[in-house]
């Protein structure tokens, strides 16, 4: 008797972005107009993994907001409910990949892999990425190694924790780097190797609606005129991308202490590429001065990822402190 071969089972979830994109005049792309079907015709998809195409959205990833996000996670959830289900791959737009990363990795609580990619290119551009960093997704997701991981991105043959992945070079294939972590691992020829795994997972159940949070970047002069527009635009969340240790301008300070005394939620992170936030000085705008005034140190979140990490705590506790930044 033949034995007959199950197939790993994998769902594609498409939103969008230049991997999903077509030229519509010399040198200009509309992004995410290819169907999930469309676009896995022109790849050679492996032949011994069976993929479920589920097209979510067409949009570029700067359309993508967070109810669109929230569309995504339902969309993931969905086919996770599916038993023979052994991973998850979502292609997106590069430009807000990493937000919308993190916010499915804060947001479900599944072992099973779930691999975000894109690409730099389009599927006609001369040295396209869109079909090796699609592939590579796919066995990515039925690796039993990246089980108990979180959500991972996929790109240029590496794989990368969704906490600190973050998109360095506007066009280069090489486009995600995660400074001062390293990747997880890689893929080469079809095969998985995984060097390393995140030992802390967060995980959050959303109570409410997301709330406005903005970043607000620092830099000398500035003053508290994006704050207070902030706190007129009924800010629930402010998060300072602030200098070094996580340093502000000291003309920051009056708005930020109006902006906490009114019940602003505000975060300190740093624009530097490695290190913490910590209160290493003693003067007027340091992160010691925003901790004794209320401010959260954000450790080493960049912005974006503590924006996102803070507008899911709103929205899942009942008070947001330190120690959820640690």
């Amino acid at each position: 008797m033949v034995k007959k071969i199950v197939k790993k089972k994998i769902a594609l979830i498409t939103t969008g972005g230049t991997i999903a994109s077509k030229e519509v005049s010399k040198g200009l792309l509309r992004s995410g107009v290819l169907t999930g079907e469309e676009l896995a015709s022109l790849c050679q998809l492996p032949e011994d993994i069976e993929v479920k195409i589920v097209d979510v959205m067409q949009k570029p990833s700067m359309h993508i907001d967070f109810e669109k996000m929230k569309e995504i996670r339902d969309a993931i959830l969905k086919e996770l409910q599916d038993s023979t289900i052994c991973g998850i791959v979502v292609t997106h737009g590069t430009d807000s990949l990493e937000e919308t990363a993190y916010f499915l990795d804060i947001t479900i609580n599944d072992s099973r892999p779930i691999v975000v990619t894109g690409s730099q290119r389009s599927p006609h551009d001369i040295g396209t990425d869109v079909y090796s960093n699609l592939r590579n997704s796919i066995y990515v997701a039925v690796d039993p190694n990246l089980h108990h991981t979180g959500v991972v991105v996929v790109f240029n043959e590496r794989i990368y924790s969704a906490k600190y992945v973050k998109k360095v070079h506007a066009s280069n294939v090489q486009g995600f780097e995660s400074f001062g972590y390293g990747y997880l691992g890689i893929i080469d020829n079809d095969v998985v190797s995984i060097y390393q795994k995140p030992i802390v997972k967060d995980y959050y159940i959303m109570k409410r609606n997301i709330p406005r949070v903005d970043i607000i970047k620092c830099y000398t002069g500035a003053d508290g005129v994006f704050i207070e527009a902030a706190i007129h635009a009924g800010a629930k969340g402010i998060v300072l991308e602030g200098v070094g240790r996580g340093q502000v301008s000291p003309l920051m300070m009056s708005a930020i202490k109006r902006a906490i005394a009114s019940g602003i939620v505000v975060v300190v992170t740093t624009s530097a590429e490695e290190g913490k936030v910590h209160p290493s000085y003693s003067y007027t705008g340091s992160a010691h001065d925003l901790q004794q005034n209320g401010v959260i140190l954000g450790e080493d979140y960049d912005s974006k990822k503590a924006r996102i990490k803070l507008a899911v705590l709103l929205s899942s506790v009942d008070s947001v402190d330190q120690s959820y930044f640690k």
